[in-house]
């Protein structure tokens, strides 16, 4: 009789099927691996450039819900539980692990309740180090991995340089890393660093973003139920709350905002009162939150995502999802680096007589840092 864990690992290894030992995606589409998927923000930007998903993990039941209503499949739980030798082989890791550990609102609020945060975080801090355990093992040919722009600060810049240490030092892979606002892309101001991997050296840059985008005015319904009008008395508490804070001389309190501006960061405790987002009604009314469909679009998510949960469990996972647009990009130049050739050097912007010479192009040893941006002007 076979064990249920043997049936498990053999059903996870289905996604296998033939796969090029070297890495190379010969014959089939890239795979990628999605951890920490929440409700499959990797998942659309990656499909959407062409690369196939083999494997989906995340211990959070709602957002498992969520996605299986999305993508027809439920993901793998607890990450822990997972053989690393069972996770089918891959091009490519996502990964958003958990951000509450590093951000500022996670550290501020474990801070005053005296628990630990960072990697010291028992629930979630040491789940990097799972992504590298796969890393370590699979060798993959690229990984994204995604986090809120505090990781880079966090514990004075320590944990920012384990994370980049293990990655580079340890396994080996050039990474390049950059924070990101998505505010060229969606009315929202949201800044997370990404930090892109190769196995082996690779020309990379990431994608250039328009500094303005579209306005809030894009994503906002004409009709809205009433009851996401706030109550009068959650009003008076916000403006109140306001006042209080702009007296002792800092920045909190309510975000209001109307069709012609953007929003600050949708955050995971949306749920509570909505204060970070607040829809400016007009004619005196006091002003709403934005339902679960218009976070989707806030997110950058299409209109095709279903939203199979309560609008508690929609607010947490949108506050918790990337910004779709913005990993697609990074997805596309990902899935570009990886389809050249591995000793791939960009070209010199040469003038017609610098080509007749032919200029050989300059070795190039350590391509982590590497950018070929010359440009010669013509004489």
């Amino acid at each position: 009789m076979v064990s249920n864990k043997k049936q498990k690992a053999s059903k996870i290894k289905e996604a296998n099927g033939d796969y090029d030992a070297n890495g190379g995606a010969l014959g089939h589409p890239l795979r990628f691996i999605d951890l920490f998927c929440g409700i499959g923000g990797f998942r659309y930007a990656f499909e959407s450039v062409g690369a196939k998903c083999v494997f989906s993990s995340d211990w959070d039941k709602y957002s498992q819900i969520t996605y299986e209503a999305n993508f027809g499949e439920k993901p793998y739980g607890d990450i822990h539980a997972v053989a690393v030798a069972d996770i089918p082989k891959h091009d490519i890791l996502c990964g958003g692990f958990p951000c509450q550990p590093f951000s500022l609102a996670g550290v501020s609020k474990k801070n005053s309740l005296g628990r630990k945060h960072g990697f010291d975080d028992e629930k979630q801090g040491n789940l990097f180090f799972s992504i590298a355990d796969i890393i370590d093992y699979h060798k993959p040919e690229a990984f994204v991995l995604e986090n809120v722009k505090n990781l880079k600060s966090h514990d004075q810049g320590r944990t920012f340089k384990v994370i980049y240490e293990t990655l580079t030092q340890a396994l080996g892979y050039p990474v390049y890393h950059k924070i990101i606002d998505a505010i060229g892309l969606v009315p929202q101001h949201r800044e997370r660093i990404f930090l892109v991997g190769f196995k082996v050296p690779r020309h990379f840059e990431f994608p250039k973003f328009p500094a303005k985008g579209p306005r809030l005015a894009s994503i906002l319904d004409n009709e809205v139920p009433d009851k996401y009008t706030l109550t009068p008395k959650l009003w008076e508490y916000l403006q109140n709350y306001a006042k209080k804070h702009q007296a002792a001389g800092n920045g909190f309190g309510f975000g209001k905002v109307d069709g012609s501006m953007t929003t600050r960061t949708l955050s995971a405790r949306y749920h509570k009162e909505g204060s970070e987002i607040l829809v400016d009604q007009g004619d005196a009314r006091i002003p709403r939150s934005i339902p679960p469909r218009e976070c989707a679009r806030l997110m950058g998510y299409p209109e095709s995502h279903k939203i199979p949960v309560s609008d508690t469990q929609a607010y947490r996972q949108f506050g918790n999802s990337v910004v779709m647009p913005v990993v697609a990009k990074i997805a596309n130049e990902v899935v570009t680096v990886l389809n050249r050739p591995n000793n791939y050097i960009p070209e010199l912007i040469l003038t017609p007589d610098e080509k007749r010479l032919r200029i050989p192009l300059p070795v190039h040893f350590k391509n982590v840092a590497y950018k070929q941006k010359h440009k010669r002007k013509a004489s």
